[in-house]
Order: structure tokens, then C-alpha cells, then sequence
């Protein structure tokens, strides 16, 4: 399904750069002469806006379909309270025992 949405999201940002805008966009690059053979007189504008249109539909309904296919199962609990529920650990229990206190040292 990832795949899938990835392949979506290419064909998605060719087809928008295909697009006419105000520089020509990649459109241009093939000639005025082959967009009209393609796509007829004014085609290729309404094509291109209707095949991004469907690819976004698309990409957003995958989109949502991944988020809801992948949803994890903690039960919604935080990973660092699991982890700090397993583990009992006294907060000094590395650090070295002194012999004597600091001020019997000083005396």
C-alpha cells in the first residue's frame, strides 16, 4: 500500500508540473502542436486539472487508509511509562557508600 502511495505521489508532481502556469510550465516543452493533437483544442488544461484532481483524491484518501491500517496497539499508553513501569531502579543504586559523613571528616 506504501508502494502504491508512493507511486501516487510521482504521477501526482508530474501532472502538476505538466500544468500550464504563468512560465509555460513543462506543458510548453512539447510544442503547441502536440498538446492540441493529444488532447484536442483546449484539452490539455481540462485533462491535466481533472487527472490532478483524481490523483489528489487519491493520494489523500491512501493517505488516510495507511494512517489507519498502521495504527499502533499500546493500548495508547506512553512507550516511557511502559518502560519506566518495568523497571524498578533506585535512584542511587550505582553511587559508592561513604565511610563517614563529610563533617566528621572536617572535625
Amino acid at each position: 500500500m506504501v508502494f502504491l502511495h508512493v507511486v501516487v505521489s510521482v504521477l501526482l508532481v508530474t501532472v502538476i508540473l505538466m500544468q500550464a502556469s504563468r512560465g509555460g510550465g513543462l506543458s510548453g516543452t512539447f510544442g503547441a502542436g502536440a498538446s492540441t493533437a493529444i488532447f484536442g483544442g483546449r484539452g490539455a488544461g481540462s485533462f491535466l486539472s481533472k487527472v490532478t484532481v483524481g490523483l489528489a483524491i487519491a493520494f489523500m484518501t491512501l493517505a488516510i487508509l495507511i494512517s489507519l491500517v498502521n495504527v499502533p496497539s499500546t493500548g495508547g499508553e506512553s512507550i516511557i511509562r511502559q518502560r519506566a513501569e518495568g523497571e524498578a531502579v533506585s535512584p542511587a543504586a550505582g553511587l559508592p557508600v561513604p565511610f563517614s559523613l563529610p563533617e566528621e571528616r572536617e572535625k
